[in-house]
């Protein structure tokens, strides 16, 4: 009997032309998130260098069955298609997807760990209270290099304006009043909220 297909979902981002998330019916790595800003990181992992391998990739974060992509110029049409193949290419072959060299590079820094805190206390003093009266909360899910990355919950997993909340909302909040924080990105599944605003596909 064959194995089941890989089923992956392409969703590019609302606000950011360049960035793409691919949500993956299993997953890519247990854990994360991961952050590669250049293939050099990769350190001998199969699916970073299969994407950095790509025409346009310019930054890869794999969180569990979650891979985000970046790229520099090019079309979604033609690229989301090589990246889907190279994800599926990789899960087929077997073993690791990250090496285990690259996992341990990639974790948090002392900077890191004392934002995340300070992230924490100002989501739940500031941002949670708003955000519930719409039955939702923000959660975080990792810190790296000053990238806040965070899963939304409730009302706001699937909701339609789940990415026009973060960039204009919460990432704007927390730049203002916590200048550490570079970028926030959205590890959330939304296909599996109460209200998905988009469909699973092949």
């Amino acid at each position: 009997m064959p194995p089941p297909e890989i089923r992956i979902m392409a969703e590019p981002s609302r606000t950011d032309p360049g960035v793409c998330k691919f949500t993956v019916d299993r997953y890519v790595y247990e854990g994360g998130p991961f952050l590669f800003r250049e293939a050099a990181a990769s350190r001998g992992s199969a699916l970073v260098d299969a994407l950095f391998g790509l025409t346009g990739v310019v930054a890869v974060i794999v969180h569990n069955h979650i891979v985000t992509v970046t790229m520099k110029d090019g079309d979604w049409g033609t690229l989301a298609k090589q990246v889907g193949g190279a994800i599926r290419s990789t899960l087929q072959a077997g073993g690791p997807t990250l090496s285990p060299e690259a996992v341990k590079a990639l974790g948090p820094s002392d900077a890191d760990v004392a934002l995340r805190e300070k992230v924490e206390q100002f989501i739940q003093d500031e941002i949670n209270p708003s955000v519930a009266a719409h039955g939702g909360y923000i959660q975080v899910i990792d810190v790296k290099d000053g990238n806040l990355y965070i899963a939304m919950g409730g009302g706001c997993q699937g909701c339609g304006a789940a990415d026009v909340t973060l960039k204009q909302g919460v990432e704007r909040m927390l730049k203002d009043n916590i200048p550490e924080v570079k970028q926030v990105l959205d590890t959330t599944d939304h296909a599996q909220g109460a209200n998905p605003y988009y469909a699973p596909s092949k």
